[in-house]
């Protein structure tokens, strides 16, 4: 080590400002990564239009431990979700909302259940919702599709454009 310091003293090395060969790591740049993150789906009109009502009654079963569908159903850990389509945000008198779900404000339309769906907390920051979402659009089309037989099914689906 001592060697190494009395070199540097007596030769002075100089390195180049630029690397004087550039390797390939693969990374691409982060502009790249965020456009290829962003890869949308199919419009969720479409996804309702084919979806499955059946499929997403087997969907919700991971919903169930924490909300009822039962028309006048009592409430859980969650609020019952019969007539959820075009509900008031908040809306289910005896249950306590986080504020931060009462102050989104406005109704529970198709896009809305599904960006809410997709990750809670993304969605509504501050919600009490621990559920970490459902990644597969299929499936939140699906649960939405059984969840609009339940009481408004009047509502009309968005454009399959």
């Amino acid at each position: 080590m001592v060697i190494n310091e009395i070199a540097t003293l007596a030769i002075h090395p100089t390195y180049p400002e630029e690397t004087a060969y550039a390797i390939d790591t693969g990374d691409v740049a982060s502009s790249e990564v965020a456009s290829n993150d962003e890869v949308a789906g199919p419009p969720l009109g479409v996804l309702l239009a084919s979806a499955d009502v059946a499929k997403g009654e087997k969907v919700f079963k991971k919903c169930g431990s924490c909300h009822t569908v039962e028309e006048g159903g009592a409430n859980k850990i969650g609020p019952n979700l019969h007539g959820i389509l075009n509900r008031d945000k908040g809306a289910v008198g005896d249950f306590s909302y986080s504020s931060a779900l009462v102050e989104k404000g406005g109704a529970w339309g198709y896009e809305d259940l599904d960006l809410f769906l997709k990750k809670p907390t993304t969605y509504i920051k501050g919600t009490k919702m621990s559920f970490a979402g459902l990644k597969k659009p299929e499936d939140r089309a699906d649960l939405i599709a059984y969840l609009r037989t339940l009481g408004k099914s009047d509502v009309p689906l968005p454009p399959a454009e």
